[in-house]
């Protein structure tokens, strides 16, 4: 089972969190908090594997707890969930140590996904969010960005399509709408598009798309 900790200062948001998260078979929530302080007191006594915590809270913001959890509790994954969707935000989140940053208007399977992903060791990036993390990174040099450019030369003209919308941070559902097609069909796109570049997940193949000049 994976243990979460839920940290935000609204008692309605963390029951609906509870709520989704435990609607997973794997997953199962070990304490709650309404404050930063509680926040890293709560991950002291109950050791989470992941913690899904809110930046805007009273006493300790979230960001300062989950950098205390980390420097207390190394094993802890910290995940943000926020609807605080902007650059500073994504910057900070990534300096305190965080494997994930989802906003609070995403899909109720996102969020178990990203607290999945946190769990196994990935980086999990709300679609919205992946502009903003991308923009902090340096570009890459004239070797990797020719690599980068013969990886994508695979695609189709319809995955290069795809591929343009994703390194944007478009979600599935705009993708689809933007190019006339199913939420199905996107996602096959993405899987495939995915395997070919060899890329764990669309951050990755964001940042190919980066390197290659192709936005």
């Amino acid at each position: 089972m994976i243990r979460v900790l839920i940290a935000d200062d609204e008692p309605v948001v963390r029951a609906g969190i509870r709520t989704v998260l435990e609607s997973a078979a794997d997953i199962v929530v070990a304490a709650e908090a309404d404050d930063g302080r509680a926040a890293v007191d709560a991950a002291l006594a109950s050791r989470p594997d992941v913690a899904l915590v809110d930046i805007k809270m009273p006493v300790l913001d979230g960001l300062a707890a989950i950098e205390e959890i980390r420097r207390h509790i190394p094993g802890t994954r910290a995940v943000v969930l926020t609807s605080f969707g902007t650059q500073l935000n994504a910057q900070r989140a990534v300096q305190a140590g965080t494997a994930g940053f989802v906003l609070k208007s995403c899909a109720p399977d996102e969020l178990i996904r990203a607290v999945r992903a946190a769990h196994a060791g990935q980086a999990y990036l709300s679609p919205q969010i992946t502009r903003f993390i991308l923009d902090m990174i340096p570009h890459a040099g004239i070797a990797r960005r020719q690599a980068a450019a013969a990886r994508l030369a695979a695609l189709s003209p319809r995955e290069s399509q795809v591929m343009s919308l994703l390194a944007d941070g478009l979600p599935n559902a705009s993708i689809a709408a933007r190019l006339r097609m199913t939420e199905a069909s996107t996602k096959t796109y993405i899987s495939r598009i995915l395997a070919k570049l060899g890329c764990a997940n669309r951050v990755q193949a964001a940042l190919l798309a980066r390197d290659a000049g192709s936005w």
